[in-house]
This record gives structure tokens, C-alpha cells and sequence, in this order.
């Protein structure tokens, strides 16, 4: 897809107060460069709502609703179904307008995914989008179900007896294909045309969609702002954080690594993980790390030839 090809219009704007190198802004400018046609937005309590709707400002250029923390997919999907009951009384036109849901990995992974799953077993018609920074960035670093093992953030601190989270990550996407949806992906702002591809498949099809977006944090990472980027590649070719979709069940890697990088290359960018190469080298560590993504790999390009 050439840049040129791409929409002039702008749904998400300029002017926001979010960090400076804030991998979720730069997600959000990706996602809402794919659009078409605007949007109507529902955004969970998080970083993206606090730093771009200060009253009586906003970054939006269309619909916006802000529920409460956990309640993202159950308002989205109580949207479409208004819609939907309006329509069908002849009261609004029918429009190929897109709701899409927005959260961070806390309102998506923990204290929103009762409402997610709801909403995906229900079928609505609309995007999920998760941008996952790893942990509750907007209340204090707290760890959440993104959070990765030997992670330090405030509620997992590195110590000499535990080394951090004591606990790898949940597998997000495996749970979200579990409920059959017809359509699923991984994404990185890393690869811009990739996460656009996706997000322009997803709107375009039919019932609910999920798309989750690791977002590095400069703050709770540790790590230097105008290093974003190059972190979210080094997960994507190291495998830490690999790049596939499933539509209608079938997998599809759509970034394949044939040469993978040590994950240790990516961790040490990360001060949230420097217990593991400070004092001394955590070699035993970085390794169960190594092993961890060597398995959820191989696990991944069995499924992808599976069907």
C-alpha cells in the first residue's frame, strides 16, 4: 500500500499532552491515518483519554464517549445495538461508520475483559482496539495481566528475592480466538503500513474485531523517548512480540523473523528490566525469558500451519 494511497483526513489531531515519545500516540496518529470515514469512538479511562480531552479541550474530530474504566466494549457495543434499533425505525440512515473501542492493557486484559468477552460472544459489530504499555500507566505503573515476567513496575519491584512480576504475561489473543471472532491481530507502530493494513481489514468486516498494539512507555519503561520506535522493532524481531493476525480461524504471520535477535538485546533498552543486567547478568532469567518466546513462537507457526 503506498503512503500516498492513504487518507488526508485526520480524525485524531495534533495537540495532545501525552509524553513525549508515547508509543500510544503515535499508535493512535497510525490508526486513525487508515480511516476512510470518520469514526465513532469509545475510550476507556486511560493515558490517551486523560492527555486528549482536558475540558474544554480535544484531539477528536468525531463522536467521542468516555464510559468508566471497565465498561469499553460494553459501551461500544451498546452503541451499535442503538444504532442499530434506530435505524431499523427509519429515525438515522443507514451508514458504514465504524465504532471502535479503545484501551489500554489494563481495561482490556483485567478490570475490562468481563465486558470484552460479552461483547464478543455476543457478535457486536465493532473494533476493539487495545494499545498495551504493559502495565496501569495512568494511576502509577501498577502491574496488570500484560505485564511480563521479571517486569519491575510499582506493584512488582525488583528485589534481591523476586526479581520483579513473578509471572509471565496472559495470552491475549489466544483468549479473544476462543470466542470464535471473525477477526483477530497483533500489531506494532514499528510497522505503520502493517498496523494500517489491519486496522483497514478490520472495520471492513463484518461482527466484532480485535486488534492488540504493544505501545512502549517511556515513563514506566524507563527508557529514552526518542527510543520508541526502535524498541517496538526490537520486539517485533526478536519475537518478543510477533506480528500475525487470525481471520475466520486461521492464523497467518505476517512478519516472519527467520532470524531472530536475542531477546536480551531487546530487555536491555528497558530499565523496568535492568535488575536482570545489574548489579550482575541474570543469565538463568533472560534465558526462561528466551525460552518463554522461543515456545510461544514455535506455537504460533504450528498453528499457522495447521490449517
Amino acid at each position: 500500500m503506498p503512503l500516498k494511497s492513504l487518507p488526508a483526513q485526520e480524525y485524531f489531531t495534533a495537540g495532545h499532552r501525552l509524553c513525549s515519545g508515547c508509543g500510544a500516540g503515535i499508535t493512535l496518529r497510525q490508526i486513525f491515518t487508515a480511516l476512510d470515514k470518520p469514526p465513532i469512538i469509545v475510550n476507556a479511562t486511560n493515558c490517551v483519554e486523560v492527555a486528549t480531552t482536558p475540558y474544554p479541550y480535544t484531539n477528536w474530530n468525531v463522536p467521542w464517549i468516555h464510559p468508566a474504566f471497565e465498561c469499553t466494549a460494553a459501551t461500544a457495543a451498546g452503541v451499535e445495538a442503538g444504532i442499530k434499533a434506530l435505524q431499523r425505525k427509519g429515525r438515522i440512515p443507514k451508514s458504514d461508520n465504524s465504532i471502535i473501542a479503545i484501551a489500554g492493557d489494563g481495561g482490556t486484559y483485567d478490570i475490562g475483559f468481563q465486558a470484552l468477552s460479552g461483547a464478543l460472544e455476543r457478535g457486536h459489530n465493532f473494533t476493539y482496539i487495545c494499545y498495551s504499555n504493559e502495565a496501569y500507566m495512568n494511576t502509577g505503573i501498577q502491574r496488570s495481566g500484560a505485564t511480563p515476567k521479571f517486569g519491575w513496575t510499582t506493584t512488582s519491584p525488583a528485589g534481591k528475592v523476586i526479581p520483579g512480576k513473578v509471572r509471565f504475561q496472559k495470552d491475549i489473543m489466544k483468549i479473544v480466538v476462543a470466542h470464535d471472532v471473525p477477526y483477530a491481530a497483533t500489531a506494532s507502530p514499528a510497522y505503520p503500513m502493517d498496523l494500517i493494513k489491519k486496522v483497514q481489514k478490520a472495520v471492513a468486516i463484518e461482527g466484532p474485531k480485535f486488534i492488540v498494539i504493544l505501545a512502549p512507555c517511556p515513563r514506566g519503561w524507563r527508557t529514552e523517548s526518542e527510543l520508541t520506535i526502535e524498541i517496538a522493532r526490537s520486539s517485533v524481531l526478536t519475537r518478543y512480540w510477533p506480528l500475525y493476525e487470525v481471520e475466520s480461524g486461521k492464523y497467518r504471520i505476517t512478519k516472519n523473523i527467520v532470524k531472530k535477535r536475542p531477546v536480551e538485546e531487546y530487555l536491555q533498552y528497558q530499565g523496568k528490566f535492568r535488575h536482570l543486567f545489574k548489579p550482575q547478568r541474570q543469565e538463568k532469567l533472560i534465558q526462561e525469558i528466551q525460552d518463554y518466546i522461543d515456545k510461544k513462537w514455535q506455537e504460533l507457526i504450528t498453528l499457522e500451519q495447521s490449517k
